[in-house]
């Protein structure tokens, strides 16, 4: 056997994907999955058929940045990384990003003492200790201390810097001349106390000249106002001696401080800047690490003054107004808004955000006419709300508008507020399960709060923020503010983009009147393409909170056209943003805007960057599991004749055509429940009543309603102990009351249904009065829970009970399973639903008390529902021993295990999707498909099965070519976008540009660059595609089977 590894050579990494099998007809796919702190190795095989071809070469990935070319069958004698199972104190998101990133993990080996290396510093401890108090004094002996600049005495020589790399201490002269060019440096004294004190540059003679170059003499230096000037830079805050150029040539005083990399406060007579290198680290940290302003304000206040004896003056709310302005002047720099001759105030709605490069976008990386196979070039967008990213009541859209409205991703707010405010559409009630989305939809925000969350629109193959998508919420997720983001997203393109699939936790609701109300919107976002080019439905992860209708009409898995996609963007987009809700809940409304839109940008950036590994994971899962449910398919379809199959598919072919028709993926099913099963017994005893042959031995009662009421009791008493369990020790004398009445009427209860039971069953009144006696039951309240109802599966002898008595607690114990599991998934259902409330709209204590105490109802209702049903089904088992029962009904009511009770979606057990599903048996018994002995049961139930089949094989295959299809574009719009910055540049002539277009055109040069690099960069990564698509082997829709099994390779 020859296997393949993934190597890394120098710079350069490889993975190779597939080892062959001994006997050459088939391959093995190796992946690694990371869950939590757990790293996973999988191995998958894949079997093919023999073929007579040579075998296909070994496919190597080249996972490197550079231009080398793929190697095919390539090796070295390089180690892997290091062994996964060592993480240690790694941090979770590093983990993640090796994960998303492809790095090749190592398989386990022997551990060394490189393995360990805090063990092997812990020698070293006292060592390190010394050398960092050595740096607390001169370094070196008094004697050796002399300037080395000018030979000055060690009395002169006390001046040193803590920035430099030299630790040499230098004379006053010295030390200002060489920190002219970096007059930030923190310095030091020494002091007769014997030890260094905090020194400033400005109080050693150091001025900072402005309108020069470094060295030259101004001939008209002026002074800042008072000579008080601070700037924040990397090393703290410092108050600087700093003189502006007063020549008759000077320019403007902003202009002097921007070419010397330092940013006024402000526009008149400035006397504070900070550093482009402070701004740039703080708004790095900010979108990586969810820095605050404050916080990062804080550490250059510490790294001034730890002690805070002599701290700086405060420039928080000045840091504050340049650190936005930065932020601001990065998005139009990035955009390409310096470059256009009409300036920045011509910028376009949407021009801000970074796009896709894999979504279509039209005139970018689409084709100028497309020609079959639309669904290629669909548009994938998620629409979702978020109410954790609220915003106090705090300044207003007067004082803080923001610098830049409706240029990015979110919506132009005075245009969007008009709108939702005036509109009063009541709210539709719900056809679906009771969304909370839907129910809250009116909902006020709390006291104190004037923006209650956020709506967006957001790409969901890809998980980036789109343009003119996002929008504040005032109330809960109403239509008319999720209509305006969907419409103001999808509208610029709506016209050239053939298809557009939306995915909503709603849809089944939003999509009813969504025409009618897009009637309403202002006409530059009416819709102009063919409404039945848009496709609403259910995310993927949301789905199981649905009625069982929308499950099968709303499922990513049953739509053609879809790939493997699950429309969970936007909830994988919440997570990088709700880290900043808490700052954020304190901003204005502007400057609140403008924080979310660079996080956006950055997150949409780095999934740029990205998207080279992410494209190559996907299509490396993609073919090895296109041919896995292929084969699975059609090793089904060997098993079904031709004439079935041809005549389910013609059902398949007619609901993907028009959704109206009756749709395969719904199982035919008459439902049971014990009210079903009462009233056809009634009907049965009406008729035998009027024809005088019902054995009725009591007035009132028949024997149905005999066995029904004991099943009743029996439901009361486990509630009651139950009750009786939750008070307590602490229970106040109301609730005990409530028990103790509810317990003394049930006693009642049970005592009318003995003197019925003396006269339907004799000998069961003399079990109950025997069995209650041995267990010395008083009358406490709790005994009431334990008296013994002895219904016809108590007897373990024939002989104790009428057959007919059996025959009817059968029926009714059988509904009453099926009651039972119905409930288990009812609430399993509502248990997704509530968890998925809590994560979205419950933030702090009350709020999340509540959610829990939901929680712990729902699942009390699971656990009350789990006991009737294995109360039911031990009755059953009883009384099926006396009444000959077939054995089948254990197949359809198995035993209930806790591991059994999970509900059907990816978050509610193992995280395993409906592609590579294995659901638990209470999902697979719904009801009954009519006869047992009739054969359609087995007829429907196949079909069924067969659907799901064919719609598993046949995502595979589309996910495979929408993967190619999105490799393509990707490089298309790379290629586009250096093009676009290529003709950013401007010719001035044959002169030499003046230094503002040379800059211009040097940026410009430098982003077209960066594109090139990377569309060469992904080229590489992909070049080995076309070899690996040689095993793609999709199932063909509409060939027969045999011609479809006979095109396998």
């Amino acid at each position: 056997m020859t296997r393949a590894k993934r190597r890394r050579v120098g710079a350069t990494s490889t993975f190779s994907f597939f080892e062959d099998t001994e006997d050459s007809v088939g391959y093995r796919h190796i992946s690694y999955e990371s869950h939590g702190t757990s790293l996973h190795r999988s191995t998958q095989s894949i079997f093919l058929p023999p073929s007579s071809s040579q075998p296909a070469a070994e496919i190597i990935w080249n996972d490197d940045y550079t231009d080398a070319e793929p190697t095919l069958g390539a090796s070295d004698s390089q180690g892997p990384l290091p062994d996964p199972g060592n993480f240690g104190d790694l941090d979770l998101a590093y983990i993640q990003e090796i994960s998303e990133l492809d790095v090749d993990l190592a398989k386990r080996r022997n551990r060394t003492a490189a393995d360990e290396p805090l063990s092997s510093w812990l020698p070293f401890r006292q060592q390190y200790l010394l050398q960092l108090l050595r740096k607390a004094g001169r370094g070196r002996a008094p004697d050796d201390i002399a300037c080395p600049g000018c030979s000055a005495t060690a009395a002169e020589a006390i001046f040193r810097c803590l920035d430099c790399f030299d630790e040499t201490l230098y004379c006053e002269a010295c030390i200002v001349s060489n920190h002219g060019r970096v007059p930030f440096h923190r310095i030091e004294r020494w002091t007769e106390e014997l030890h260094f004190v905090p020194e400033t540059l400005k109080a050693l003679g150091l001025r900072i000249q402005l309108g020069h170059d470094w060295g030259k003499v101004c001939l008209n230096p002026t002074r800042a106002k008072a000579d008080t000037f601070v700037v924040l830079d990397v090393q703290g805050i410092h108050e600087v001696g700093l003189d502006f150029c007063g020549c008759q040539i000077a320019q403007p005083l902003t202009v002097q401080l921007l070419q010397r990399g330092l940013f006024p406060l402000t526009v008149s007579t400035p006397q504070t800047a900070a550093t482009f290198q402070v701004l740039d680290l703080f708004q790095m940290l900010s979108v990586e690490g969810q820095v605050s302003a404050f916080k990062f304000y804080k550490t250059l206040a510490r790294l001034t003054d730890k002690t805070e004896i002599d701290p700086p003056r405060d420039r928080y709310t000045q840091f504050l107004r340049m650190s936005r302005e930065w932020r601001h002047l990065h998005q139009l720099k990035r955009s390409a808004r310096g470059h256009d001759p009409e300036g920045v105030e011509k910028t376009k709605p949407g021009e801000l955000a970074v796009l896709c490069p894999a979504c279509p976008q039209p005139g970018m990386n689409m084709p100028e006419t497309i020609e079959g196979d639309d669904w290629l070039h669909a548009l994938f967008v998620g629409i979702d709300a978020n109410f954790r990213l609220k915003r106090k009541n705090v300044s207003s859209d007067i004082a803080d508008p923001g610098l830049s409205q409706g240029w990015g991703y979110f919506v132009d707010d005075v245009l969007y507020q008009a709108h939702v405010t005036n509109d009063e559409t009541a709210v539709e009630k719900s056809s679906c399960v009771s969304h909370k989305a839907v129910n809250d939809a009116d909902k006020r925000p709390e006291k104190g709060l004037i923006v209650n969350g956020v709506g967006t629109v957001e790409c969901t193959r890809h998980d980036f923020k789109r343009p003119l998508s996002v929008g504040d919420l005032r109330y809960g997720e109403r239509y008319v503010n999720m209509d305006y983001l969907f419409f103001s997203s999808v509208q610029p393109v709506a016209s050239k983009i053939p298809r557009i699939i939306v995915s909503y936790d709603i849809a089944c609701q939003w999509h009813i009147h969504l025409w009618r109300r897009m009637q309403s919107l202002p006409p530059h976002l009416q819709y102009t393409a063919p409404q039945e080019s848009v496709t609403t439905l259910v995310p993927k992860f949301h789905l199981p909170a649905h009625i069982s209708v929308c499950q099968a009409q709303f499922s990513f898995n049953y739509t053609p056209g879809v790939g493997r996609t699950d429309g969970e963007a936007p909830e994988r987009g919440w997570d990088y943003l709700n880290p900043a809700a808490n700052q954020t809940k304190e901003m204005g409304p502007g400057s609140r805007r403008e924080l979310l839109e660079d996080l956006m940008s950055d997150r949409n950036w780095k999934k740029t960057v990205a998207i080279g590994n992410t494209l190559l994971r996907r299509m490396k899962e993609a073919v090895p599991q296109c041919s896995v449910h292929v084969e699975n398919h059609r090793e089904l379809e060997r098993h079904i004749e031709l004439a079935t199959i041809l005549e389910w598919r013609a059902v398949v072919e007619a609901w993907e055509a028009d959704r109206s028709s009756p749709n395969p993926y719904m199982a035919e099913t008459t439902s049971i429940s014990q009210d079903a099963i009462r009233l056809r017994l009634a009907d049965v005893e009406a008729a035998a009543l009027a024809a005088g042959t019902l054995n009725q031995l009591h007035d009132e009662v028949t024997p149905s309603m005999y066995i029904a009421s004991g099943m009743d009791l029996e439901q009361q008493q486990y509630q009651l102990l139950e009750s009786l369990a939750s008070l307590g020790q602490h229970a106040t004398d109301r609730q005990r009351l409530m028990v103790i009445n509810r317990a003394n009427t049930l006693r009642m209860k049970i005592s009318n249904f003995y003197d019925v039971q003396k006269l339907y069953c004799p000998s069961a009144f003399l079990v109950v009065s025997r069995a209650n006696d041995s267990n010395q039951l008083s009358n406490a309240t709790e005994d009431v829970g334990r008296l013994n109802l002895c219904l016809p599966s108590s007897f373990r002898i024939k002989a104790g009970c009428s057959q007919e008595l059996r025959e009817l607690e059968w029926e009714l114990r059988y509904a009453q399973a099926h009651d039972a599991l119905n409930a288990i998934r009812a609430g399993l259902h509502l248990r997704v639903s509530v968890f998925r409330h809590k994560d979205r709209f419950d933030c702090g204590q009350h709020a999340l008390t509540r959610a829990m105490g939901n929680v712990s109802w729902v699942q009390n209702q699971i656990d009350g529902a789990a006991h009737r049903y294995r109360v039911a089904r031990t009755a059953l088992s009883v009384l099926a021993r006396f009444l000959t029962k077939d054995v089948s009904w254990r197949g359809e009511l198995q035993e209930l295990k806790a591991e059994d009770i999970r509900g059907l979606g990816v978050a509610d057990m193992d995280n395993t999707s409906e592609g590579r599903r294995t659901i638990s048996w209470i999902w697979r018994t719904v009801g009954v498909d009519g006869d047992d002995e009739d054969s359609g049961s087995l007829h429907s139930s196949l079909c069924l099965e067969w659907a799901k089949s064919r719609a598993r094989a046949l995502r595979w295959g589309e996910e495979v070519l929408l993967l190619k299809e999105e490799m393509r574009r990707v490089l298309a719009f790379l290629r586009w976008q250096a093009e676009w910055w290529e003709s950013k540049e401007r010719n001035d002539g044959e002169d030499a540009p003046d230094v503002m277009t040379e800059g211009l055109n040097t940026y410009a040069r430098r982003q077209a660059a960066i594109r090139i690099r990377l569309a060469a960069s992904f080229a590489t990564k992909w070049a080995s595609i076309p070899d690996f698509l040689k095993l793609y082997n999709p199932l063909d829709p509409h060939a027969t089977p045999q011609a479809d099994a006979a095109a396998t390779p």
